[in-house]
């Protein structure tokens, strides 16, 4: 049986190909935070893989076939950002990868933002509509 992450595989050629979660994110028309969730999955779903394989321009049986190495994933993971671990720790073997959740906060803020925004202007359109139906009705 293949030891396959079809997440870390995604993560793997993103770094390969130098490309960050947000710059990802909006070529899938996805939130950052969705790429790191799907980053994280050990399987996905077919059509996943297949809109990942096209944004990174790979060939999507490498995504799913890709085998992982515990030690290749320790050191790929082993960075000093921000002057810490990058938010790797280890629990019962298994490594876990934490992204700063300040940042993640704030990203959600600006996705709620943005959709109140988008409400805002879906409503004005709304009420424009409404006036003029009620101008044409009289």
């Amino acid at each position: 049986m293949k030891n396959t992450h079809h997440g870390h595989a995604i993560k793997r050629f993103r770094h390969t190909l130098d490309i960050k979660q947000e710059t990802l994110a909006v070529e899938m028309e996805l939130s950052q935070a969705l790429i790191f969730t799907y980053e994280q999955r050990k399987v996905l779903k077919d059509d996943v893989i297949e809109r990942f394989a096209k944004a990174l321009n790979v060939a999507h049986e490498l995504i799913k076939e890709v085998e992982e190495d515990q030690v290749t994933l320790i050191i790929e993971n082993n960075t000093f950002d921000k002057g810490c671990m990058a938010g790797i720790y280890y629990n019962d073997g298994d490594i876990h990868n934490n992204s700063d959740p300040i940042e993640q906060i704030l990203e959600l803020n600006k996705e709620k933002t943005a959709l109140f925004e988008l409400m805002l202007e879906l409503e004005k359109e709304k009420s424009a509509l409404l006036e003029k139906l009620l101008e044409d009705r009289k």
